[in-house]
This record gives structure tokens, C-alpha cells and sequence, in this order.
């Protein structure tokens, strides 16, 4: 038996001893009543005498309880109480009758206890010390050397015959209390085994496991669950299933017959959105539903991966198109405005026909402009990759930023670049063109002037560079569209930047994503390091410009 096992076992017998003792008060006191009652003759015990035992016993267990708290040698204790145990109980019987006593069935009681709490030679000692004690309990009286309480006199014989049916009662009792405690500690290890297996299997599923009563009380949860939902430990027993998860609500009856389902979920410490999948199912125990097993996952990456690969798809037929109208366009165009231009040349025009013309010239300039950097789109881009400081290029981006001609006063650019190097395979013309447009972008969305932040770190085996600026932001629609093409809100913007600069990032196996955080907008590029650069440290510097 182990530590806890037998530090289990002794607690245990402290609680089973009070109601021990109880009961023995509350028999005696019964049978003398009744005694009285009916005018039945019983046993005259001494009532000074058997509460003084009985109250000596409660102080007793009190001490093993105390002890019990202080000292970790609970295999001593163990004997400990069980021989103080067999002295009282010897005690009790004496005065209670001895050969006659009804409370005899205590010292087999006793040795039965020994059994479970000891080890298996353990009950065979605690056997012959009762056989022990009962032999003087009984011996003593007979001889006269204590007072006798008992109702006669037995014979030599009846003595010798008590004894002996003691040593053979304590000896088999012994026996078996020792076969059925090695059973009971046998089938505590296979129930504790079976019980770890159990919950390492829990543990170890990748998806979130929660298990409810029919009430929709959480019961069982995994790690799992709380790492996907952001709750600290324990933090879902004895939550309502409907608090956490208010379409998956316990009410009249839960659907079970769609074997799956998806929702938007929002909580946790970061209350971030999550798109989960679910299913559930009715936890039986002996063909009865006793509860519900809700089973989920984190797809919230998946769905993203899917929106990537829609706006792939509709980027590339997009761009089919368009290099299809474009060519389609452009010549039609160019002979419309060259007509025009030569007309204006042949007559005299008025001021407001010249107005007109020149109208007529301005847009079909701006509109072959859209057609190239439509075409741009359209066509295959090539890209020379080398190892380039992402550093450098970045503060190259800035310092033309400054010579924009809408920079002014009112902007303020916070940058938190690394101190060193940070080379990665990259095309450099066209990340700069990156840069470009996502500084120009955030200058357009601040057209009252605020601040851009631009923040360069090293992520694991990515570079990470964020562009944040803090002006009017976007709605989950735009966030939705805005790497597609025609979708600026700027006036005067063919809507083509950012679907280019989501070209060139994913040509670079990288990833781009835009974020709203309330107070504008947030873009945040990951590109791969260049291999065998990937563990140094960067340390970074912020500076204010």
C-alpha cells in the first residue's frame, strides 16, 4: 500500500470510529431504557465506568487526527490505533459483561479493520493480540482478580471452548479481510489506471471535449477546450453549456440529427473572434441519456486559408479578364483621343467647346492609366530574388515618404526597426513598390493627419512587418475586399495598389493581412527568413521621426 492509500485508509477509520462509538453509547443506553421498561434482566454495567470509556476513546481519536495532520508516519499510526483500538474495545467488553457482553462483535470488527488498513501479516498480529486480549478480558474475572460483571459463572470448560472459538474467529477473519482488502486494493489500481487512461485520452485529443448533465451543467472539460476558447484552467465546470455557447443551449430538446455545425464564437481572456466547428452527441450510461458530449474545433485558420484561396480564384479570373478588355479598350481609345486632339487643332473652338475637349483628353488619359496598371496586374510578373537588407529597402521607402508631396507637418511616422541587418530573399524593386503603396494608403486614410507606426520583428523563422496608421479605418466588408481590384475608397484611386501588393507578397511566399483596430487600420506582412538565418536575434530600436 502507498503513502496516499494509507493515509486515505486512516482517515477513513478516524470518521468510522466516531460512529462506532456512538453507536455503542446509543445501544447501551437503548438496552438499559428497555431494561427498565420491561423489568428484563441485563447485564448491571457501570455507567461511571463505560462513559469514561467512551469518552477516553472519542479523546483518542481525536489525538490520531491530530497526528494524523502533523506526522507522515502513517504505517506507524496505523498500528498505532488499531492496538489502542483493541484496548478500549477490551474495556468495552469487560464492562459491558465480558463472557456476556453484546459487544463482543467488536473484536472481530477490529481485526477486520486491521486487515484492510495493514498489510497482509499486519491482520494476523492484530488477530492475536485480540485473541490476547479477549483471552484476559475472560481470564481475569474467572480467576477473581477483577470484579465480574457477567450475568453467571461459566465452567472451565465454556471458558476453554470461548477461547479457542476466539483464536479460530480472529485467525479466519484475518483471512479473509486480508483476501478481500488485497481485492479492493487490486481493483483501486485498475480503476485509478483505467481513470488515467481515461483522462490522458481526453488530454490528448487536439479538439475541445466538454460534457454536460441534462441540464446543460459542464461537468468534464479538457485542456484542449480551454486552450482553444482562451480560459484559464477549471475555468468551465459548473458553467452553463448556454453561458459559453448560446446556439449549442440546452432547452426543450437538442437537435442531434446534423451531425456537425459551424458558428462564429466570441470570449475568452482576448474576446477575439473564433470560428468554430461542433458536434454533439448523448452521453449513455446503461441505455440511458444522462447527459451531452460536445466535441469542437478551432477553424478559425482554416476559414481564413479558404478566403485566401476564393480571393486567388477570383484575383485570377479577374485578371484574365481584364487583360482581355484591356487590349480590347486600349487601341479604340488611343484613336478616340488622338481624333480628338487632331479635331481641336483643325477648328476654331469656343472657350466651353475647348473646356469640353480637354475634358474629353483628361479622362481618356486617366482611363489609360487604369488599363496599365490593370494590364500590370494581369500580366505574369517576373521577379530577380536576392538577399537584401528588408531594413534598408524600408528606410529607403521612408525617406521618399517624407518627400511626398502630401507629407507635411501633420503626419508623425514612428518606426521600430532592428539595429542590424535583417537579409531575406527578396525582389527588391518590387518590395519597395510594397512599402510604397502601403505608406501612400496610409497617408490617403489620414487626410487630417495622424500618426503611421511601421514596426520590423523576427518572428520564429518569418520576418514580420506591420503598417499602422491611425485613420478612418475600414468596415468588415472593405477588410473583406481589399486586396481585390476596383475596391479603393480613395477618390481618384484605380483600386489596383493593394491587389498588386498582394501579388508580389504571396510571389514571395509570404502572407499579407489587413485589421481593423478601432482607430484605423493595421497591414501585417510575414515573409521567410533566408535559410540558415533564421535563429539569431535581432535586437530593435524605436525611433521617431
Amino acid at each position: 500500500m502507498d503513502i496516499a492509500d494509507q493515509r486515505q485508509w486512516l482517515s477513513w477509520l478516524i470518521r468510522v470510529r466516531i460512529v462506532i462509538i456512538t453507536s455503542v453509547l446509543g445501544l447501551e443506553l437503548a438496552i438499559q431504557e428497555v431494561a427498565r421498561g420491561q423489568d428484563l434482566t441485563v447485564i448491571q454495567v457501570p455507567m461511571k465506568n463505560f462513559l469514561a470509556v467512551l469518552i477516553l476513546w472519542y479523546v483518542l481519536d481525536l489525538i490520531h487526527h491530530i497526528l494524523l495532520k502533523i506526522s507522515g508516519d502513517y504505517r506507524t499510526q496505523s498500528y498505532l490505533q488499531i492496538v489502542f483500538d483493541i484496548f478500549m474495545v477490551s474495556l468495552v467488553v469487560y464492562f459491558t459483561g465480558g463472557v456476556d457482553s453484546y459487544f463482543y462483535f467488536l473484536y472481530p470488527l477490529t481485526v477486520l479493520v486491521g486487515s484492510i488498513v495493514l498489510s497482509y501479516g499486519g491482520a494476523y498480529v492484530i488477530a492475536s493480540l485480540c485473541f490476547i486480549a479477549a483471552g484476559i478480558v475472560l481470564e481475569l474475572p474467572y480467576y477473581e482478580i477483577v470484579p465480574s460483571y457477567a450475568l453467571g459463572h461459566p465452567s472451565l470448560k465454556e471458558l476453554q471452548l470461548k477461547i479457542a472459538g476466539n483464536l479460530a474467529a480472529f485467525l479466519a477473519v484475518a483471512y479473509l479481510g486480508s483476501k478481500l482488502a488485497k481485492i479492493l486494493r487490486q481493483t483501486g489500481v485498475q480503476l485509478a489506471d483505467l481513470q488515467a487512461l481515461n483522462q490522458d485520452i481526453i488530454e490528448s485529443l487536439r479538439s475541445g471535449l466538454v460534457t454536460t448533465d441534462l441540464n446543460g451543467q459542464i461537468l468534464v472539460s479538457n485542456s484542449s477546450a480551454e486552450e482553444i476558447l482562451n480560459l484559464p484552467p477549471d475555468a468551465l465546470t459548473g458553467k452553463s453549456i448556454e453561458s459559453l455557447f448560446p446556439e449549442m443551449a440546452v432547452r426543450d430538446q437538442l437537435d442531434l440529427s446534423a451531425p456537425r455545425g459551424e458558428m462564429t464564437w466570441r470570449g475568452g481572456i482576448d474576446k477575439k473572434e473564433k470560428f468554430l466547428g461542433f458536434s454533439v452527441a448523448p452521453l449513455t450510461r446503461g441505455g440511458q441519456t444522462v447527459g451531452y458530449v460536445y466535441n469542437f474545433q478551432d477553424l478559425t485558420q482554416l476559414k481564413q486559408l479558404e478566403k485566401e484561396i476564393q480571393l486567388k480564384d477570383r484575383m485570377a479570373a479577374i485578371g484574365r479578364m481584364a487583360a482581355g478588355i484591356a487590349h480590347e479598350i486600349r487601341n479604340p481609345l488611343a484613336s478616340i483621343a488622338g481624333s480628338v486632339k487632331l479635331f481641336s487643332g483643325m477648328v476654331d473652338l469656343d472657350a466651353e467647346e475647348q473646356r469640353l475637349i480637354q475634358i474629353v483628353l483628361k479622362e481618356s488619359a486617366r482611363l489609360n492609366t487604369i488599363i496599365t496598371d490593370f494590364l500590370f496586374y494581369s500580366r505574369e510578373m517576373k521577379f530577380q530574388f536576392d538577399a537584401a537588407d528588408i531594413t534598408e529597402i524600408l528606410q529607403d521607402t521612408l525617406t521618399l515618404l517624407k518627400n511626398h508631396p502630401k507629407f507635411d507637418s501633420r503626419y508623425q511616422i514612428e518606426k521600430e526597426i532592428p539595429a542590424e541587418s535583417v537579409r531575406i530573399p527578396v525582389d527588391a524593386d518590387r518590395m519597395r513598390q510594397v512599402f510604397w503603396n502601403l505608406c501612400d494608403n496610409a497617408l490617403k486614410a489620414m487626410p487630417q493627419g495622424g500618426k503611421l507606426s511601421i514596426r520590423v520583428a523576427v518572428v520564429g523563422e518569418r520576418v514580420r512587418i506591420e503598417f499602422r496608421d491611425t485613420g478612418t479605418g475600414m468596415s468588415p466588408r472593405q477588410l473583406e475586399k481589399v486586396f481585390e481590384p476596383f475596391q479603393s475608397e480613395f477618390q481618384g484611386g484605380t483600386g489596383l495598389g493593394l491587389a498588386i501588393v498582394y501579388q508580389i507578397v504571396q510571389a514571395h511566399k509570404g502572407t499579407i493581412r489587413a485589421e481593423s483596430t478601432g482607430e484605423g487600420c493595421v497591414f501585417r506582412i510575414e515573409l521567410p527568413f533566408a535559410p540558415g538565418t533564421a535563429d539569431r536575434e535581432v535586437r530593435a530600436a524605436k525611433v521617431g521621426i
